[in-house]
Order: C-alpha cells, then sequence, then structure tokens
C-alpha cells in the first residue's frame, strides 16, 4: 500500500478529572481493531508527567511516528533510539510486536522455586471448583482458617491465578506478585460496559447495570473486589442480583455466624470509596445515555425483514456492542473505571514494584519476619473477602508466589514442598472436555498430581477428564486422590469409616471401568493400582483440627501425615529395560485421522452446524468472546471451557496413546517384562504429550490468527453462521483436517506435522516406526 493511501491518525493529550498526570489516546494504524476488523485500535497510555509543555512535546514526536508509515513495523523500533523520548517509542510499540512478558520467569527472578536437587517436589493441585483443594492446602500449610484466609476459599470461582506455596525453614516470609497486562485488563472492563450496555438497553436498575460494569460474566474478573460494590448494589431493592450461594471466602461458618467481624478494612490500605461510588454511578448514567443515544438508530438499522423476535434482538445485540465500541463515550467509562483501578496500586505501601514505561505495574515483591503483617499485606493479591472489597487487588493477579515457614503443627517432619494451586475445573456435567493446555503443559513438567475431590458427589466429569489426560500423559504414578468432605458421607448404611470408604471407591470403580472401556483395560488396571496406593479421606479440614478432641479429626490427620509421606518419598521409577518398541506406521494415520474426526463432531455441534446431544450449541456471545481472545492470540487459549486448541491436543494424545499400546513388536534385548512395558510406554507418551500440544497450538491458533480476526469481525444478519462456518471450515477443517484417501496440501502439513513429532520422541527413545 502507498503511503498516499493510508489512514493517518492523530494523537492528542487528555488529563481525567483529579488526575495530575497526561495521557495520550489515538487510534494505532497497525494494530487490529477487533470490534471492526481493521486496523486502528483505539490506545490510551500515560506519559508519566504532570507537565503540560512536555507532554506536548511527547505528543508532537508520537505524531510525527503516525505520519511516517515507514516506522509502523516493528523492525524500525530500533531505528528509533535516541531520536525519541523512549516512553514515546515504547507507547507506539508496545502491543505490536508478538511477544508476550514470561511473567514466571519474573516470579523466578525473585523467589526461585526450590528443586528436587534442593530436597523438594512440586505439587499441582487439580479439581473442581469448590471441591476443597485450597481448603486442604491451608491444612498443610498450617494457615488459620479464621485469622490468616490464606490461601483464600469460597463455594465460587475463587483461584483464578496460578499460587505457588513454598514451604521453608528459615524464619523470613517473602512474595512475588505479578499482574496482569494492562491492555488485558482494559478488554475485560470493555466486555464488562458492554454487558451492562445491554442491561440498560433492555431496562434493568441501576444496580444490575452497576454490577456487569464491575464483575465480569465469566466470573474470573471480579473488579467489584478492586472497585467495591457501591450503594448502587443495594439500590432500587434488587436483593436478588446477589446469590446466597456465592458468599466469598468462608464469610460465614457453619453455624451461620459472620466471623471476625471487629475486622477494620482502614488496616489494608486507605481508600475514598466515596469517590470511587461517585464514579461508578456516574458511568451507569454515561451507560443510559449513551444507549438511548445509540440504540434506537442501531435497532432501526436491523429491523428489516426481520420477522424472528429472537433473530431480531441477536441483531441489536450485535450491533450495539459492535456500534458502541466504535464511540468515544463507551471508551471514556472504561477509561474511567481503569483509573480507578489503578488507584488502588497508590494504596499498598510496603515492597517494591516493578513498572513498565506507562507506569502500569508488572510485579511487587517483599518480604518481611513479622507473619501476621505478612499475612495482612498478602491478603490484598489473593482474598475475595467481602468486607474488604474495594482494597483487594485480587483479579489482576495473574501469579503469586509465597515463601515462608509454613508448616502444620500436626506434621511429623517438616514439610519440604512446593503447592501449586490453580483455577478450578469446572462444575457441571458437560463443562468438562478436555484440560486446558496450561493445565496440560504443568502435568507435564511438575512432580505431582493432588487431585482432590468431594466425596459426596465423586467423580464427575472435571477430575474424569483429569485421570484420563493423566493416563494418555503416561504420568498416572504422579497421582494422589484426596476425597474431601468425607464427615458429610452418611447414611444408615454407612455406619464406619470403612463402609464410607467402599461407597465412594465404588463410584471411583464405575468410572475407572468405563475409561477402561474407552482407553484398554491397561489403563483401568494402572489407575486402580495407583489409586489403591494413593487414596486419602479427609473430613471438617475447614477448621482447625485437634486429634485430641474428635475421631474424625484425629483420622484425617494421620490420611494428611501419609499423605505428605508419599509425597516427600515417592516411589523408584520402574525400569525400562533393553527393548524397545515397533510400531505400524499406517497406525499413526489411523490415530490422526480418528482425532481429528473426534474434535470436528464436538464442534460442529458447539457451534451449532450440526446437533450433538454431548455437546450442545453455545450461546453465540461465548463463541464470540472465544474468537475474539484468539484473535488477540491472548494468553488464554480459547474462553472458559471452550478450548479447541486444548480438546484437539487431547484428542491426539488419546489416539497416540491407543497406537503406542499396541506395538508391532520389541527389539533389542530379551522379552520385556510387563512393568518394562508400562515403563517404557508411559515414557514415550509423557515425551509425545508436549510435541502435540506444540502441534495443535501452531495449527488451531498461530496459524489461523488472521483468520481468527475475520471470524470475530462478523457484524450483521447471519454473522452468527458466519463465524461458526469460518471457525468450522477455514480454521478447523484447515488446521486439524481429516486426512483421506486423497490428501490435500492442508492433510499433508497436518499429518506431516504429528508424524513429524512421533517420529522425533520415537527416535529419542530408540523406538521405531515401520
Amino acid at each position: 500500500m502507498s503511503a498516499s493511501s493510508e489512514k493517518f491518525y492523530t494523537a492528542t493529550k487528555s488529563r481525567n478529572q483529579g488526575r495530575e498526570a497526561w495521557s495520550v489516546i489515538f487510534r494505532h494504524p497497525a494494530r487490529l481493531d477487533v470490534g471492526t476488523g481493521k486496523t486502528g485500535r483505539r490506545v490510551r497510555r500515560g506519559l508519566g508527567t504532570s507537565d503540560e509543555r512536555e507532554a506536548e512535546r511527547l505528543i508532537e514526536q508520537l505524531n510525527e511516528i503516525l505520519r511516517n508509515p515507514e516506522l509502523w513495523e516493528p523492525s524500525a523500533r530500533s531505528s528509533l533510539n535516541g531520536r525519541y523520548d523512549a516512553r514515546v517509542v515504547e507507547i507506539f510499540y508496545d502491543g505490536l510486536e508478538a511477544t508476550q512478558l514470561d511473567f514466571e520467569k519474573v516470579r523466578e527472578e525473585r523467589i526461585p522455586l526450590p528443586t528436587r536437587d534442593d530436597g523438594y517436589r512440586t505439587v499441582l493441585l487439580l479439581g473442581t471448583t469448590g471441591a476443597g483443594k485450597t481448603t486442604l492446602v491451608r491444612q498443610m500449610l498450617g494457615t488459620d482458617p479464621r485469622t490468616e484466609r490464606f490461601p483464600s476459599t469460597s463455594t465460587a470461582k475463587t483461584t483464578v491465578a496460578d499460587t505457588e506455596l513454598i514451604t521453608t525453614e528459615d524464619a523470613v516470609f517473602r512474595a512475588v506478585v505479578t499482574f496482569a497486562p494492562r491492555d488485558e485488563i482494559i478488554d475485560y472492563l470493555a466486555e464488562n460496559v458492554s454487558r451492562a450496555a445491554l442491561s440498560a438497553r433492555q431496562g434493568k436498575p441501576d444496580a444490575k447495570i452497576a454490577l456487569d460494569l464491575l464483575d465480569h460474566q465469566d466470573q474470573r474478573f471480579r473488579f467489584s473486589y478492586v472497585l467495591g460494590r457501591g450503594s448502587t448494589a443495594d439500590a432500587g431493592g434488587d436483593e436478588d442480583l446477589v446469590d446466597d450461594d456465592d458468599l466469598p471466602d468462608n464469610e460465614f461458618d457453619d453455624a451461620g455466624e459472620v466471623i471476625d467481624g471487629d475486622l477494620d478494612p482502614e488496616e489494608y490500605g486507605h481508600v475514598d470509596m466515596g469517590a470511587t461510588e461517585r464514579v461508578l454511578q456516574q458511568c451507569v448514567v454515561a451507560v443510559k445515555e449513551m444507549v438511548a443515544r445509540y440504540a434506537e438508530e442501531i435497532a432501526a438499522g436491523v429491523v428489516v425483514g426481520q420477522d424472528d423476535e429472537r433473530v431480531l434482538d441477536e441483531l441489536i445485540e450485535d450491533a450495539l456492542d459492535t456500534d458502541l465500541r466504535q464511540s468515544e463515550e463507551f471508551h471514556q467509562i472504561v477509561d474511567a473505571l481503569i483509573d480507578e483501578v489503578e488507584k488502588r496500586f497508590a494504596t499498598l505501601e510496603v515492597g517494591e514494584f516493578r513498572r513498565n514505561r506507562q507506569g502500569w505495574p508488572v510485579s511487587w515483591w517483599w518480604e518481611s519476619h513479622d507473619r501476621a503483617t505478612f499475612m495482612k499485606v498478602v491478603t490484598r493479591f489473593s482474598s475475595n473477602y467481602a468486607p474488604l472489597f474495594g482494597r483487594l487487588l485480587t483479579p489482576l493477579v495473574n501469579g503469586l508466589r509465597v515463601s515462608g515457614p509454613f508448616q502444620p503443627k500436626w506434621a511429623d517432619q517438616p514439610v519440604r514442598l512446593v503447592f501449586v494451586d490453580g483455577e478450578g475445573l469446572g462444575h457441571t456435567a458437560k463443562s468438562v472436555s478436555s484440560l486446558s493446555t496450561h493445565v496440560q503443559e504443568q502435568l507435564h513438567r511438575l512432580d505431582a498430581v493432588m487431585l482432590v475431590d468431594n466425596a459426596t458427589q465423586p467423580m464427575q466429569a472435571a477430575p474424569v477428564a483429569a485421570l484420563k489426560q493423566l493416563v494418555v500423559s503416561g504420568i498416572v504414578s504422579k497421582l494422589h486422590v484426596v476425597f474431601t468432605h468425607f464427615d458429610h458421607v452418611k447414611g444408615d448404611n454407612l455406619p464406619t469409616f470403612s463402609l464410607r470408604e467402599e461407597h465412594v471407591l465404588a463410584s471411583v470403580d464405575n468410572v475407572l471401568k468405563a475409561i477402561g472401556e474407552e482407553l484398554t483395560p491397561a489403563a483401568e488396571r494402572v489407575l486402580h493400582r495407583r489409586i489403591e496406593k494413593s487414596r486419602f479421606f479427609v473430613g471438617g479440614i475447614h477448621e482447625k483440627l485437634d486429634p485430641s478432641k474428635r475421631k474424625l479429626d484425629a483420622r484425617t490427620v494421620r490420611q494428611m501425615q501419609e499423605l505428605l509421606d508419599l509425597l516427600a518419598h515417592p516411589e523408584r521409577a520402574a525400569d525400562t529395560g533393553d527393548s524397545r518398541p515397533v510400531f505400524d506406521r499406517m497406525n499413526l494415520s489411523l490415530a490422526v485421522t480418528e482425532a481429528a474426526k473426534t474434535f470436528h463432531h464436538r464442534w460442529l455441534g458447539v457451534l451449532g452446524l450440526q446437533p450433538n446431544p454431548d455437546a450442545p450449541k453455545e450461546h453465540w456471545t461465548r463463541i464470540k468472546a472465544m474468537s475474539r481472545r484468539l484473535a488477540e492470540g491472548w494468553y488464554q487459549e480459547g474462553y472458559d471451557n471452550l478450548m479447541p486448541v486444548a480438546d484437539l491436543s487431547f484428542q491426539l494424545q488419546i489416539q497416540i496413546y491407543l497406537m503406542l499400546q499396541r506395538p508391532v513388536r520389541w527389539t533389542g534385548g530379551e522379552a520385556p517384562s510387563d512393568a518394562e512395558q508400562e515403563a517404557t510406554l508411559d515414557a514415550l507418551a509423557n515425551a509425545v504429550t508436549q510435541k502435540l500440544i506444540e502441534v495443535s497450538r501452531r495449527q488451531i491458533k498461530e496459524d489461523a490468527q488472521l483468520t481468527w480476526q475475520r471470524a470475530y469481525a462478523q457484524r450483521g444478519v447471519g454473522s452468527t453462521f458466519d463465524r461458526a462456518r469460518i471457525i468450522s471450515h477455514d480454521i478447523y477443517d484447515r488446521g486439524a483436517p481429516i486426512p483421506t484417501a486423497v490428501a490435500s496440501p492442508d492433510q499433508n502439513k497436518f499429518l506431516r506435522s504429528v508424524a513429524e513429532a512421533i517420529d522425533e520422541v520415537a527416535n529419542e527413545f530408540g523406538a521405531e516406526l515401520e
């Protein structure tokens, strides 16, 4: 494109009410605005100065770049050093280059994770939301459930960022926190404003509009923790807006009594909540005025020819979202909210922030010898305790690493473990088809897995998905199963602990039988053996345990002591022997074919292109949210349980696992024993796992990003179907084509990518494909 045909944008300075520092607002000529599917993303960044003349100088430098298309390529950045202020260069090129900050590395620089060489083992906790995995960690750390509340728990989603907890024997408590990028927070706030606009169009009360502005619909980003619920949450008599089942952080104990009622929120940082409430009220008014101004015009533009009221509503909702995102009023509301969010960082009076050039925190680090003070400060980054709403930074955190002398009083010996607690796996029967790629990769590199399950409803969809993942990854030896809420397993026919155990294990046996039918009897046998060795039943862990007073407490403590001992002293890995397997290469092609078929069958149902009772059609807004995240290359490779990269990876892993269970013969020595065969095939499956994740990520995400952008950009009549068709035909059919007798270039590329991954692993282990 010639320079004369380029569209030039102009940067302007701005300063919100009550802020001294200047900001710049401009449309970026080389960054995609996924709202329109074209370049011109709106950018607002702090200039790092309160001097108006200096701000104008920086604005002019930025406008020089905006007038020069030759400088819009990432490669031009190095040529600007010394010519322009470093802040200007950072603002323009931030987000333009396809690089992501390694937040785990940032945490590692401050608090290195101890390794096996240091005598430590790293344990990943998995389980359904509300199963009690974080409560179990509290017991393992010895933190007080009433006065310390660390880590935080609730019946709803609580742990939404990786929380890494290191037990030490020294006297110092240390913490490092990494924060989600500013653009990601802005994107979530923009989705909130869009949802609030829809509520305003539907005539919902101000309280509902305010909560929509604060809390994201997927429950992951609840900005009410940061900004408070404000007086609007109680306005209009709208008591039904807050679900009684969504009480945060054990706000009520089993007796229904409020605990820590004398807590003083001011001890957790001074915040002018009145000012924040006024901002929220102004935002509600602004949303309603904006919608009133645009809604009638938008509705008029889509009414013609639409007789189906449901389709009409969908079109208006889609158009409302698209058109409002192009308005300056929309972005001013987002700006007001992000400004209030940023103010919360200033309330933290201890520790050391590392910020980017625009002033957004990348990380925070602190250490202290005072346990009570340390817990109070760290609570700001991890809690969801309602009395602290308006002072918490929890939703802004994408990683928390804490080390300190955490030791349970009941432990026989010092605990030398690293606990990694992440987001819960899901609740409903059909909400989990596969684990996220992030979890799949964690399983691959961490030492042990603690699968925490509710004994009153054992082995629902999420834990079953975890068991399958462990099997096909060849790492069942890492598994430890802990059944919580064992004190709630009751019945006239269950008078003793052993009968209750048998009752729970009967459900486990049914699940393992089903897994055996799907993944071969060998899978069932290996899981049976492992669960027989490493299963534990605990109850009453939400409170302090007193073995001297309660029989249940004494038994729970014994169970946890046995668990810690097994974690600290794992079994020695079986020897693989000298023999190596030989596989039929034709089976590899059949495995890829079956994986692709299963993947497409699920997603044709999810996208609403074919009926599938096991994968029913998802609401169009969720498909749109998924496509947006993949279009922009977000770290999350999907939206909620819509994870196409993870789904393809998991289906490939299943079929390759089944192929590995059928070697043609063994070579290189005497016939291997059953134990040696199992060890060898598990090692192969484990090595293959990471390769298949990489293939799936490249095929479905990285090579298809432009097509995801096109899918997201669909608007108007028929856009829901068009988006689904693009995803199915132009992304999935090309990225994971079903191999046929007459292979296309896409089929050849996909099959070759998988084959190269398997060949690489086979060569490394001395196996063969013929």
